[in-house]
């Protein structure tokens, strides 16, 4: 089998019959050049190539430094050639169905220093000196989340019971009605203490059932309110306001406790995460507190 030429034949194919747009067909060419010229010492080159072969090529690609993606890509390129072949009867099989797609590795989660989330902290209790409705009502949103690291959702609909009962740890419904129990540091407390009693003087605000009341369509305050006025704040304490969002502290919150020594298995439990793997995302703070802990303490460490 000629292997250009029946690349040729696919990429009309796939112009003729599936309307593929020319910076696609380009794409497809290139992969299939790439994968012809790397499996050239096959029996029957690219198209005679065994599902053993196309695995050493996507071993080879990721050896050339090729991100996860690419290598998806170009595996979903060869698939999509094989299966042509196969629909034309120029193969009896299709190599590339026994080949497993490569794992996108899990991207970091964007998080804050202690250092830089003490400073947001800081400048929302700065702000919240004068009084104002939005800023203490802020400072309550930011030290509650940054306490227990909830989901935005479940944080602006908190039920005002939460402040009412000024307790140390509370329960909260989060996805799938699961319920677990969350901690709330003394800070925590006294920002809702005083938004609960700014809050309750005012009558609109006090008629509602919700912590964070507001004219929306719940009720509550708007999460994509509570991040803008987030960013904003960010702003203010000096970090780039694309660093910053709801989603930054609960990071935040999960990756300070396991640098200061907490259990994966407890953070899982404080984020509500069904599945220990969602939790795993943290895994690199670990290893780097356990490389700091070898360095400080290891009698032959350097």
């Amino acid at each position: 089998m000629n292997s250009a030429s029946l690349v040729e034949s696919f990429l009309e194919m796939m112009s003729a019959e599936r309307g593929a747009a020319e910076n696609t067909l380009a794409s497809y060419r290139r992969d299939l050049d790439d994968a012809r010229e790397h499996l050239s010492g096959e029996p029957g080159g690219l198209a005679g190539a065994s599902s053993a072969a196309i695995r050493g090529y996507l071993d080879g690609i990721a050896q050339r430094g090729f991100a996860a993606s690419s290598q998806a890509r170009k595996l979903s390129t060869l698939r999509q050639f094989y299966k042509f072949l196969y629909s034309e009867g120029l193969r009896a099989d299709d190599p590339s169905g026994p080949v497993d797609s490569p794992r996108k590795a899990r991207p970091l989660p964007k998080v804050l220093s202690e250092a830089e989330t003490g400073r947001l902290l800081d400048r929302a209790a700065e702000a919240a000196t004068t009084g104002e409705t939005g800023t203490v009502r802020m400072l309550a949103l930011v030290e509650v989340l940054y306490a227990t690291g909830l989901r935005v959702s479940e944080l602006v609909s908190l039920p005002v019971g939460v402040a009412t009962r000024d307790e140390r740890f509370f329960i909260i419904r989060g996805k799938g009605g699961k319920e677990r129990m969350v901690p709330l540091s003394p800070k925590a407390r006294a920002a809702m203490r005083d938004w609960l009693a700014l809050r309750n003087a005012e009558p609109k605000l006090a008629e509602s059932p919700w912590l964070f009341p507001s004219h929306s369509e719940q009720g509550y305050l708007p999460r994509q309110v509570f991040a803008r006025d987030l960013k904003t704040l960010a702003a203010g304490a000096g970090i780039g306001a694309n660093r910053v969002s709801p989603h930054v502290i609960r990071h935040a919150f999960a990756s300070h406790l396991l640098q200061n020594g907490a259990d994966l298995r407890a953070v899982q439990e404080l984020l509500g995460h069904s599945d220990i793997s969602t939790t795993q995302i943290y895994t690199h703070v670990l290893e780097e507190r356990l490389v700091r802990l070898v360095h400080d303490h290891h009698p032959l460490a350097d």
